[in-house]
């Protein structure tokens, strides 16, 4: 039967799984899988019988068919019956365990079919695993090993077995002697770990969602004390890698305290792994695992173990831990890497630039505020000579290209080093080590990074095009020129494909000249002339072609000098010096010469001429009107029977375009005329020439010489605008306004209705528009009037694509809207109507139909009627919404900058209704407008200067708002950007941002972070007679605190302030320290340096900051004690800076911790001026008991106790000062800290760089206070500690240099004398050499020749010296020379009979012994 047959397959696959050949081995393996996936009970069932009838079977058969079973399971166990799966769990479990030695490959194939079924039968597979883990036995090393390997494949059947299984486990643990049970048991505990994590990660798909952390946080924490205080320290490295993979996972699970209390051990032990171990990975992973948990938590302790992590961790250029201590710690990190990068030791450099590159393109949130920070910095690596070094600078500048870098002020610089290291030459010679980066590798690198930037950097393709061109044609740069011109290639077909506008190239830009034929002396023609010659030299091929070609171009150039280009822009150049002659009658000759020579049928020379002469009326309009009559009367014109007779005679043409000129030229002189002469002259000289050289009637009679028409409509258009200028500045009434503007609308009539031909209806309609302008302040209903019938006629006949001037259009009729003649109202709301129907007509709307929104002006004009201010602006917002619904984006922008111009209308009205039509337009339309941002606010600034309206004034406030609400990073930018110092309206700009407290605090907390990051100074040389550097402040950060001063300023802003008081307290401090000793920049030096000086900016901003935060009780003792002046002066700055801090510590001790934990950071600033103000805050601060009740005392301490070994000399002093100032500020705290106080004082006394001995007597000083509250088990420490000791003999010895001829040091000398010469026989060599040295120093003060003699002869520091004879001999003179001291000498020897030291003690006897002796000999 087939069951038989497949039963005898079965079999005989099962005895021919032993084949030698292996792949026959394979193919029954794959066989039988193939038969058990379509009968899984038989299969198993067969399987499960032969292993059983062939138990003496040798392993590597078996070992074959687990192999089957365990990959059959994985596929199949899904289809099995439940009780075939019992007995083969039996099964493998007794396989697995038969032999209790370890067997590997046995015990893990039958482990591994227990995993397998294990996926779906985890209770019976847990049933069975159990019997075998029983309490108090250790267990099979395979049976923890299937525990371990179940809970990473079934990690929801696992887990909630897991808290009995530890709870087993542990005892184990201490019962654990061989090195490979150890190791399985921290890998099951790794395992453990990661399959709870993973549970907790997803509740929502767990069995049991009410598991929680601190379910498994003491037996957690309970086997972490075995694997860290024990095991961690084997030899074995296998095993203390695996344990230190436990404890990175198990990181997670302990309880919060717990692992606060154990980084400060935990981190330096895993750290310390990396010099016993070659394999680093497993160690970074757990380090990485420990630091997640720690940040997760919120550790305070981590803080204090950042720098030994940072240079361990960078000594490994291990880059994982970074993502957590870069989310936590972002500023330490960066000024630890970018310090590093100033080391120029070739590893370290390459690590600072491999943890760089990490940070750039894994923390680009936090990185965005530091890019220019990181763009100075990288500088210094790119002049390193290692090729190791520029190809990890390559790779850094590749990750800054993906992430905006380059396209900053400085990202040139980087392309430069690229391009400049794909011109490298070939290494001659071969680098003896194998890992050195040849110059072939390099350039090659930077080959593909520039082919990178090019095709897969899209942001990157404007700063490329044209910029590569440039490096070209440099001799230095020659063997980069294939790599560039690759690039070029693809930019060029990229943004020609894109049809980008910026494809064309401005050469004038780029420097690039050989595009002007002109330039240069006319280089082009010589150029084409020099190619010709020299053609066979480039390509035999071009020589043909150019022969033919070249000359061709040579005679073009050479006769192009003649034509309407150059001229147009000779006359010109003439117009400009005529306008700087002083010579009248030069004057009038050249005008002459201009007029006859002009060729007037060239439109262009034709336009270049009235320009000229246009400009030379600016400076010489009397003379020019006259040679301009004069030559409308010249023979030139007699040719003509009437005005305008060119339309009857052909020959007369010329005679007519003569006088198209001399009506241009009109126009010209009028819009450059000085505006005090202008208007005197437009009826009486200008209009009335120009109308003796136009017949009206006679053009409409040929219209089809729109020419002339045009020119005359131009000119007209020229001398509208003309007078709007002037009109502004004095009073005009221009009386034939309304005869021009009929004229105007006879040539619209004239006009073909069909079809626009020509551009008359355009430049007619741009002409009535200046025309309206001069009166616009003072419209009459009859000027709307004509505007509404020409919009109504234009409706009917547009024939166009865009309407162009829709939005200068609206703007200059909408703020009409609220005119107090309700007449002019109604028109302007009319003609808005009809404009807003022009433009649905060009968007291809018919002529009859009807839109809501426009319908909606008609009732907006029947609530204009209504003469009520609120009533009057509330319909203008209305109108506006119509407005915006309307206007295409194209004319937005325009109605913005028109409605600017409204701002300064003369009736208030108006100017008030086009701020509240600008304030609804930037709310609803404003989002769209971020190229415009910064040229809005110039107008708007400039507007500021001339209005004087207050409540306009507080609408252009509320305008800067808006935009700021929509474009807060480039309001701020260009804001920032203002010239310095601020002038008074730029003040009113930063102030209006302080209006709305949202806004402000967004604001203030970004100029808080760029002040943080950016250089305050830099150093450069004033000049090359003096040395030295002089301190220059940066723009930026100088103009931040400028506006922070401004802002504050608003009384609106006090929100902001309260909630951002400690940092911005913190940066404004660390600002004043910054702007100490600096100078303004050499642009600002000419200005008022009182307005602007880079000290008193920061204070001033401090003084308002306080003001603002009400805390006037820090201000007034400020005030009283002359502390801001204090602050200002270099000399007195820390003076200054410690009363601020009294202030603060006795006024405002709430708020004192959160200002700590904002400054600490800046105690690791590469600025010391930075340091030494927040040092000597903090200095101060410890004088006052109040950091104890806040418990950031410990903070203020670490952070002096760091600040003993700083680079600054400054900086020492004030920490020393300030751990002195524990002992008033909170002296029951001195003996806790008194092993840390001690070796800070007994550091500062022995100070060498300390010129001043500043540091040495805040040495002394803190002692002094320290010993009065020190308790007698550290008074104990005091005398016991060898460094104290000798450091204050040291300090005796040198003190003494200035008491000579002083009594009361001399003195104080025989007070200690018997001290030291006791202690020439101290255990320490070292005390013993400071006793001798201070012994030579003091002796000419003791008074005595022969002592003195002794001690210069005997004392030397190198030499021994035999104490017994010593003592005697000097005994004798002590006596001779100073009987009266006698009995204080022996009291003071009694007192060291309780020394602690022997030796001391011994030599307390002798002396008392000898100097008895020799008092009676003697007496």
């Amino acid at each position: 039967s087939s069951e038989s047959g497949q039963k005898k397959v079965t079999l005989a696959l099962l005895d021919a799984a032993n084949d030698r050949d292996p792949v026959v081995q394979e193919q029954v393996r794959k066989s039988i899988l193939t038969l058990g996936n379509q009968q899984p009970d038989k299969v198993l069932s067969m399987c499960q019988d032969y292993l059983l009838k062939h138990p003496k079977v040798s392993q590597s058969v078996s070992l074959k068919y687990q192999h089957v079973l365990r990959r059959f399971f994985k596929v199949l166990y899904v289809l099995s019956s439940n009780g075939y799966i019992k007995s083969v769990i039996q099964l493998a479990s007794d396989e697995m365990t038969k032999s209790k030695e370890v067997v590997p490959e046995w015990q893990q194939a039958a482990s591994n079919i227990l995993v397998a079924v294990g996926n779906k039968y985890i209770n019976d597979i847990m049933e069975e695993i159990l019997h075998k883990f029983q309490p108090g036995v250790l267990p099979h090393f395979f049976v923890v090993q299937t525990l371990a390997n179940l809970s990473d494949s079934n990690v929801y059947g696992m887990v909630p077995f897991l808290n009995a299984i530890m709870g087993t486990m542990l005892p184990m643990l201490g019962m654990t002697k061989q090195d490979n049970m150890k190791w399985v048991f921290s890998s099951a505990l790794c395992h453990f770990s990661e399959s709870i994590l993973e549970y907790l990660a997803n509740l929502d798909k767990a069995p049991d969602p009410t598991v929680r952390k601190d379910t498994f946080s003491s037996e957690i924490y309970s086997a972490y004390d075995i694997l860290f205080n024990s095991w961690i320290q084997s030899r074995e490295s296998k095993l203390r890698l695996t344990v230190a993979e436990a404890l990175g996972s198990m990181s997670h699970l302990m309880a919060h305290d717990k692992l606060e209390e154990q980084l400060p051990k935990l981190l330096p032990t895993i750290l310390g792994l990396y010099k016993k171990n070659s394999e680093h990975y497993i160690i970074s992973k757990s380090l990485c695992q420990i630091l997640e948990a720690s940040v997760n938590m919120g550790s305070r302790v981590l803080e204090t173990q950042i720098d030994g992590l940072l240079v361990a961790l960078h000594q490994q250029v291990s880059v994982s831990f970074t993502r957590y201590l870069s989310n936590t710690f972002p500023d330490r990190l960066m000024v630890f890497v970018l310090q590093r990068l100033e080391n120029s030791n070739e590893r370290n450099r390459m690590g600072s630039l491999a943890v760089l590159r990490h940070l750039i393109n894994s923390s680009t949130s936090i990185m965005e505020t530091k890019r220019l920070l990181i763009l100075a910095s990288i500088r210094q690596p790119l002049a390193d000579h290692s090729n190791k070094v520029k190809k990890r600078v390559v790779q850094v500048i590749s990750a800054m290209a993906h992430h905006g870098y380059l396209e900053l002020e400085g990202g040139d610089l980087l392309v430069r080093f690229i391009i400049q290291h794909c011109a490298l030459p070939d290494n001659y010679h071969r680098p003896p080590d194998p890992e050195e980066v040849t110059n072939e590798a390099l350039r090659s690198m930077c080959d593909n990074t520039l082919h990178l930037f090019t095709t897969t950097v899209g942001r990157l393709t404007d700063v490329l095009w044209p910029m590569l061109l440039c490096y070209l044609t440099p001799n230095q740069y020659a063997n980069a020129t294939t790599p560039l011109c690759k690039s070029l290639i693809l930019l060029a077909n990229k943004k020609q494909t894109a049809q980008e506008p910026n494809f064309i190239i401005d050469f004038n830009a780029q420097g690039v000249n050989a595009a002007f034929p002109f330039r240069c002396r006319g280089h082009g023609a010589p150029s084409l002339s020099l190619l010709h010659t020299i053609s066979t030299n480039i390509h035999p091929k071009a020589e043909p072609l150019w022969e033919n070609e070249i000359p061709k171009l040579v005679n073009y150039l050479e006769g192009l000098l003649k034509y309407t280009t150059v001229m147009y822009f000779l006359y010109r150049c003439i117009g400009v010096i005529l306008q700087q002659c002083y010579n009248k009658e030069l004057v009038r000759k050249q005008l002459q010469e201009i007029l006859i020579s002009t060729r007037h049928n060239d439109a262009i020379e034709r336009t270049g001429v009235a320009m000229g002469i246009g400009l030379c009326a600016s400076s010489h309009l009397d003379g020019t009107l006259e040679k301009l009559e004069e030559f409308g009367k010249s023979d030139a014109f007699r040719k003509a029977s009437g005005i305008f007779g060119l339309l009857k005679d052909k020959n007369e043409v010329d005679v007519e375009k003569m006088k198209s000129t001399l009506i241009l030229c009109y126009g010209y002189v009028a819009l450059h005329a000085p505006e005090d002469k202008l208007l005197t002259r437009i009826d009486s000289d200008i209009l009335h020439n120009i109308s003796k050289n136009f017949n009206t009637k006679c053009v409409f009679a040929s219209l089809y010489m729109c020419l002339c028409v045009c020119i005359l409509i131009h000119s007209v258009g020229l001398i509208a605008k003309a007078i709007s200028k002037s009109v502004r500045k004095q009073g005009y009434l221009f009386s034939r306004k309304q005869e021009l503007m009929g004229v105007m609308m006879d040539f619209i009539k004239a006009e073909p209705t069909d079809v626009m031909r020509t551009p008359v209806r355009y430049l007619v309609l741009t002409t009535c528009a200046n025309l309206m302008y001069p009166t616009i302040l003072n419209l009459s209903c009859v000027h709307l009037d004509y505007c509404s019938f020409l919009f109504k006629r234009f409706i009917s006949t547009l024939n166009l694509v865009i309407f162009h001037n829709l939005g200068a259009l609206v703007g200059r009729l909408a703020p009409r809207c609220t005119d107090p003649n309700p007449e002019v109202r109604r028109a302007a709301i009319d003609c808005v109507y009809r404009l807003m129907y022009i433009q649905l007509r060009y968007e291809g709307f018919s002529l009859d139909y009807k839109d809501d929104s426009v319908e909606g002006l008609l009732d907006v004009r029947e609530k204009l009627s209504n003469p009520d201010h609120s009533v009057l602006y509330k319909t203008c917002s209305e109108l506006t919404k119509i407005i915006s619904k309307r206007l295409p984006q194209q004319q937005l922008s325009t109605l913005l900058f028109m409605l600017y111009d409204g701002l300064v209308d003369s009736q208030s009205n108006c100017s008030r209704a086009s701020s509240v039509i600008l304030n609804t337009l930037l709310k609803n339309r404003g989002a769209g407008l971020q190229d415009l941002v910064p040229e809005m606010l110039e107008v708007l600034h400039n507007r500021l200067q001339v209005i004087g309206e207050e409540q306009v004034k507080m609408a252009i406030g509320q305008s800067i708002l808006i935009l700021a609400t929509q474009h807060l990073q480039t309001v701020v930018n260009t804001l920032v950007a203002y010239p310095l110092p601020y002038d008074s309206w730029s003040c009113e700009m930063w102030i209006a941002l302080g209006a709305d407290s949202t806004l402000a605090l967004q604001i203030m907390e970004m100029i808080i972070e760029k002040l943080n990051v950016m250089v305050p100074y830099v150093d450069k040389k004033e000049s090359m007679l003096r040395p030295g550097l002089t301190k220059v402040a940066t723009s930026q950060p100088l103009a931040m605190t400028c506006a922070l001063r401004e802002m504050m300023l608003s009384g609106q802003s006090a929100d902001a302030v309260a909630y951002l008081f400690p940092k911005l307290f913190s940066a404004l401090l660390v600002r004043l320290g910054s702007s100490v000793g600096v100078q303004l920049p050499k642009d600002l030096n000419n200005i008022c340096v009182s307005l602007c000086c880079v000290l008193r900016v920061a204070v001033e901003a401090l003084r308002i900051l306080l003001g603002r935060a009400q805390l006037d009780t820090v201000m007034k003792p400020l005030d009283q004690e002359g502390a801001w002046d204090k602050m200002k002066d270099p000399q007195q700055h820390t003076t200054g800076v410690t009363l601020l801090s009294r202030a603060m510590a006795k006024h405002a001790g709430p708020r004192l911790p959160a200002i700590v934990e904002s400054l600490c950071p800046s105690l690791c600033n590469i600025y010391e001026c930075q340091r030494i103000t927040v040092t000597a805050f903090f200095s101060e601060l410890l004088n006052h008991h109040v950091v104890t009740e806040l418990m950031i005392l410990d903070m203020l301490m670490n952070n002096m106790m760091e600040r003993i070994t700083d680079t600054c000399g400054t900086v020492r002093m004030l920490a020393v000062r300030g751990l002195g100032n524990i002992a008033v500020g909170s002296p029951e705290k001195v003996n806790k800290y008194a092993k840390e106080l001690l070796a800070a004082m007994s550091s500062g006394m022995e100070e060498n760089d300390d010129p001043g001995k500043l540091i040495t007597l805040e040495a002394m000083s803190g002692m002094s206070k320290i010993l009065l509250y020190l308790d007698q088990k550290n008074v104990h420490l005091l005398v016991e500690n060898d460094e104290i000791r000798c450091a204050s003999i040291m300090l005796l010895g040198n003190l003494s240099k200035f008491g000579s001829g002083e009594p009361v040091f001399k003195d104080q000398i025989h007070n200690v004398l018997v001290s030291l010469l006791l202690h020439l026989s101290d255990p320490n060599p070292q005390v013993v050499k400071a006793c001798k040295y201070a012994m030579r120093i003091c002796a000419p003060v003791i008074g005595s020749e022969q002592i003195s003699a002794m001690f210069q002869n005997h004392l030397l520091e190198e030499k021994g010296l035999h104490h017994g004879e010593f003592i005697n001999d000097l005994t004798k003179y002590l006596i001779q020379d100073f009987p009266g001291m006698l009995n204080f000498y022996h009291i003071t020897v009694i007192q060291f009979f309780k020394s602690n030291w022997a030796e001391i003690r011994a030599s307390a006897a002798m002396f008392i012994g000898k100097k008895k002796k020799l008092f009676y000999s003697i007496f």
